[in-house]
């Protein structure tokens, strides 16, 4: 358990990191991106294609990360998939948004 929480620990820091124009810090800070109870990102508002490109390329990596986590944890993709998500959901800094009972709720 450990080893899958250092894990996903190491998967939000891979997710901060972006070459492109719009990286998931300024896309959080800005409203636009949130964190859902599934472990993925999806759009809060202004789906741009720059949101919408980040989203999937996050999503992705995020994906192939759990995955890796699930198997080498003899564990389900579901399982790893739904700790992450609350992980990134408690990690997520005030003023962000965060899918709680399936609306938008700006974090305190």
């Amino acid at each position: 358990m450990k080893k899958l929480l250092s894990a996903i620990f190491l998967l939000s820091l891979l997710g901060s990191q972006s070459s492109w124009g719009l990286d998931l810090g300024e896309a959080k800070s800005q409203g636009l991106i949130g964190e859902t109870p599934s472990g993925y990102l999806e759009p809060v508002s202004g789906m741009t294609d720059a949101v919408k490109a980040l989203i999937e390329r996050i999503n992705q990596q995020r994906r192939e990360h759990y995955a890796k986590i699930a198997a080498e944890n003899n564990t389900s993709l579901a399982a790893v998939e739904s700790l992450a998500g609350q992980k990134a959901m408690d990690n997520t800094k005030p003023g962000n948004y965060v899918k709680t009972g399936g609306q938008w709720v700006k974090k305190k």
